[in-house]
């Protein structure tokens, strides 16, 4: 039986225990070791395909979801990307990746609460430096940090939202 199946077994017994069950405290101890199941159930990664490429997708866990909500600001000498996202300074160092090239970046988190989160911004709005870029981890939010080329102010992030500024 795999472990998925001796899970789901145990949580049927359990249910069948609940349901002849009648001292409080038993009731409580199995109610626990119910929810405890459902979510050992739930957590289990899927079976893995045999295709590579769908492996690598696997591997990033369930579904990916982009994110279009940040906050930016600005210094001298960075641009600064504030990505709110529950509970990610619980995940490991490596669970949270920027790419950066000298007009963009992308974001990755994986398995966050079961999902992969993604932002991508490109043709930013001027060049930044590649080994001056970094990001930091925080509570509930990821700061991306953009090392701008020259020390000058941008009025926005990216070509895009400039040109829509310019035709209005």
């Amino acid at each position: 039986l795999s472990f998925l199946n001796q899970l789901q077994k145990d949580l049927e017994e359990v249910k069948e225990f609940l349901a002849k069950a009648t001292r409080k405290r038993l009731r409580d101890v199995l109610m626990t070791e119910k929810h405890k199941l459902e979510l050992e159930i739930k957590n289990q990664p899927p079976p893995k395909p045999k295709d590579v490429a769908e492996e690598e997708k696997s591997s990033l866990g369930g579904y990916t979801v982009k994110i279009n909500n940040y906050g930016w600001d600005q210094s001298d000498k960075f641009i600064k990307i504030y990505i709110s996202l529950n509970g990610v300074q619980k995940l490991p160092a490596e669970n949270v990746q920027v790419n950066f090239t000298e007009r963009s970046f992308d974001l990755l988190v994986k398995n966050l609460n079961g999902k992969n989160y993604t932002m991508t911004f490109n043709n930013l709005l001027k060049p930044i430096s590649v080994e001056g870029s970094s990001r930091k981890v925080k509570t509930d939010m990821v700061l991306v940090m953009c090392r701008k080329k020259r020390e000058e102010k941008w009025e926005c992030l990216t070509q895009v939202e400039k040109e829509s500024k310019e035709k209005e």
